[in-house]
């Protein structure tokens, strides 16, 4: 394994490991998450350079523009349960509620 393979796969660990163990702000896990899908298209770009073929060049692209939309929804999602719950804790938010 390359250096920069393991640079690439330990933030997307690092990213993993946060999310399952660091669970106390809806803010923490979005960022974790955040920072998962940006080691996953720093990857594939370079993945898509390395290979020399133009058929994986919109790969990359194609990531990038999931994960803007995957941040707007969940900045809206934290929004909205700031606004409802009173703050975004993971302990307080119950979905069996009304």
């Amino acid at each position: 394994m390359t250096p920069v393979q393991f640079s690439f796969s330990s933030a997307f660990l690092l990213g993993l490991m946060g999310l399952t163990f660091h669970r106390t702000h809806l803010l923490s896990a979005l960022l974790c998450l955040e920072g998962m899908m940006l080691s996953m298209f720093i990857a594939l770009a370079l993945w898509a350079l390395q290979s020399g073929s133009m058929n994986f060049t919109a790969t990359p692209m194609l990531l990038l523009a999931f994960s803007a939309c995957e941040a707007s929804t969940g900045l809206a999602l934290l929004v909205a349960t700031t606004r409802t719950h009173g703050n975004a804790h993971f302990k307080n938010l119950n979905i069996l509620q009304c």
